[in-house]
């Protein structure tokens, strides 16, 4: 007789178990976490004024004395369950700050708001997707005996897109060295913004922030040539953020003309180093800034939200730009499952990282993601709500909330993480079908909309 695996063996083994409903619930409330936290402990709610116990909760009553909860990793590739509530988090957060709502005034929609695309400048060409690749008259081969130009039109697909014409040419050095001081550019592109915008409106630059505030809201995403750019959310509020409106020369025109100038201005400089030099950094010349209108002229709002919210899901492993993992040695480097220009880039990092003038950047550290070591979400202080806000009020909805005047003592102990292999295939049905859930809920809401 054939042997079950072992997957669908340890799944009958749990499914046969008394305590299996509730395990089942358990899976259920953590929307099918594919790698859930487990933890053992106990929580106890009692009255400020009277002492007596209003809630008493302990772990030794659950399968395997273990409650589990979300690894809340935003990573689809990591688990599809938690990365959809960070999506869907992502995607209030975002629409918030356009158009209103989560403690945000409906007026803000009203705010001089722009959806800007920033890119990383080129490190050499790189074949590219659409149309006939690089098409070159003359022909010609660069130094290492490579031709300059590719005349065939790739698909969007095809492993070629993104990768060098010639890697011996291809600055990966740079490459790398921009990625790890994107975060930084960024934050000088902000100030060069508000110092413009002062300077149009005939402000003392130290005296912007009584007049305006901008605020804004960026994703990174790697590109198929392995190299970050940013998508935004930029806005202009009043001095005291959401809540005033912009002054009256605060238009989307002004916002565009800053951000264009100070996207083509920034520069940032590398340290000097004997093997690399010194670098001057600063963004790609494809600069793109819409202005979002509340009469249709312009990008959606919800569509910009749903853009975010998508590309907040995404890691380097999804473009083959990286690993969702860190690299420990450089055998770790050369077993990476990808291409050969983002492998190379990883070993620019590994590299540079051992040299003395490049510590601070912990390029080694960072080599998974090639350099870049920024969050994939920032947003301004006053932009919107936060995602502690999101979650709080999630768990309000669901009923988790505590007394005014009650204490509550919680002592709790990390005890593992993940699934069995049957557990595993539990855990996915459960996602799969919460998913679809929503998706049929969705429609319905849709189609009500529709009738009405």
């Amino acid at each position: 007789m054939r042997q079950l695996p072992e997957a669908d063996r340890d799944a009958i083994r749990l499914a046969q178990d008394p305590k299996f409903p509730r395990w089942r619930e358990q899976i259920t409330a953590t929307g099918g976490c594919s790698h859930p936290v487990h933890l053992s402990g106990s929580t106890t709610t009692v009255d400020g004024a009277t002492g007596e116990i209003l809630h008493h909760y302990d772990t030794r009553t659950e399968p395997g004395e273990r409650l589990l909860v979300r690894c809340r990793n935003r990573r689809a590739t990591v688990c599809p369950a938690c990365s959809r509530l960070h999506a869907g988090d992502t995607y209030h957060l975002v629409r918030a700050g356009l158009l209103g709502g989560k403690n945000v005034p409906d007026t803000v929609r009203h705010h001089a708001r722009l959806f800007v695309t920033l890119t990383a400048p080129s490190f050499r060409p790189v074949h590219r997707a659409g149309e006939p690749c690089r098409p070159r008259r003359d022909g010609g081969t660069c130094e290492h005996g490579r031709y300059l130009g590719c005349r065939l039109v790739h698909t969007p697909d095809a492993p070629s897109v993104g990768q060098p014409l010639c890697p011996d040419c291809y600055d990966y050095a740079a490459h790398v060295l921009w990625h790890a001081h994107a975060s930084k550019l960024w934050d000088r592109f902000v100030i060069d913004v508000r110092r413009r915008i002062a300077s149009s409106a005939g402000l003392v630059q130290s005296r912007f922030a009584r007049h305006a505030r901008l605020s804004f809201a960026r994703v990174a995403e790697y590109q198929r040539r392995a190299a970050v750019h940013v998508h935004a959310v930029v806005r202009l509020d009043g001095p005291n953020g959401t809540e005033d409106e912009p002054p009256a020369w605060g238009t989307p025109e002004l916002l565009i003309d800053a951000v264009r100038a100070s996207a083509r201005r920034v520069l940032i400089h590398t340290p000097y180093s004997p093997a690399v030099g010194e670098l001057s950094l600063c963004w790609g010349a494809q600069i793109d800034a819409r202005p979002l209108r509340t009469d249709g002229d312009g990008p959606d709002d919800d569509a910009v939200a749903a853009y975010v919210a998508k590309y907040v899901t995404k890691g380097a492993s999804d473009t083959g730009a990286g690993t969702d993992y860190p690299l420990s040695t450089w055998g770790d480097v050369d077993a990476a499952p990808v291409s050969e220009h983002t492998r190379a880039l990883m070993r620019t990092c590994w590299r540079l990282g051992g040299l003395p003038e490049y510590t601070p950047l912990r390029l080694r550290a960072w080599a998974h993601t090639l350099g870049y070591r920024g969050h994939i979400l920032t947003k301004s202080r006053a932009y919107s709500t936060t995602y502690a806000a999101l979650r709080a009020e999630r768990a309000h909805h669901q009923g988790h909330t505590e007394l005014p005047d009650a204490i509550t003592e919680r002592h709790w102990r990390y005890v593992g993480s993940g699934h069995t292999p049957g557990a595993a295939l539990i855990a996915a049905g459960i996602a799969d079908d919460l998913a679809e859930s929503r998706r049929l809920a969705l429609v319905t809401l849709q189609e009500g909309e529709w009738c009405r």
